[in-house]
């Protein structure tokens, strides 16, 4: 199938998940989703620890991480309601 194919199929809602897409989704399917939001509070208070602690630079990258474990847990949230396909 060409590129221009592929591009027309997908804009139609043809598109298929790859097998390397499947097997990721279906992995982290299994993960409950109370997971994410304990990993994204636990990195927001160890920012806070690390904060007060005056380890600022550390403290604002580990910060960070908690909008990125929060989307990915909504991510999760969707295929576990919707699925990938």
């Amino acid at each position: 199938m060409s590129m221009r194919e592929s591009v027309l199929r997908a804009a139609r809602g043809g598109a298929e998940e790859g097998e390397t897409t499947k097997m990721i989704e279906s992995a982290t399917g299994q993960v409950p989703s109370v997971a994410y939001l304990t990993l994204a509070v636990g990195a927001m208070a160890a920012s806070l620890i690390l904060m007060l602690s005056g380890r600022r630079n550390v403290a604002n990258f580990i910060g960070q991480w908690a909008p990125t474990i929060l989307i990915m847990g909504l991510y999760n949230k969707l295929v576990k309601q919707h699925g990938s396909d």
